[in-house]
């Protein structure tokens, strides 16, 4: 019974510290980010949201996430979510980001402000 006890302890102790390890960055709303671009301009920041669309390319592409206060799109060379799912995303802003050489990606996407995905979670 004691042992049990103390594997419950660790794996509790274990979660907690990932927990730590990922909030590393701090969570933000679309339209802080976009309302004041300098301010989180190379920054990381967190992003929760809903993915509305989805391009890739072996393994690299770009989404876009809406947070329902807006929508902001986001580069990974780790792979994309598929559209609709329920995705969290930390990255750094970057604003004037170049996605030609990537992949052929619509027009709108190429330029502008992007967060350049560290990691994400998605839940389908």
């Amino acid at each position: 019974m004691q042992r049990f006890k103390y594997g419950r302890a660790s794996v509790l102790v274990t979660l907690v510290l990932l927990m730590l390890f990922l909030a590393g960055c701090e969570e933000k709303k679309i339209n802080e980010i976009m309302a004041d671009p300098q301010r989180y301009s190379n920054r990381e920041v967190g992003v929760v949201g809903n993915v509305v669309q989805s391009y890739s390319v072996l393994g690299k592409g770009a989404y876009q996430v809406d947070d329902g206060t807006g929508k902001l799109w986001v580069v990974s060379d780790k792979g994309v979510p598929r559209k609709g799912a329920r995705v969290g995303v930390r990255g750094k802003i970057r604003d004037g980001f170049d996605l030609g050489h990537l992949v052929k990606l619509p027009e709108v996407i190429s330029s502008g402000m992007v967060m350049v995905e560290a990691a994400h979670k998605a839940r389908y």
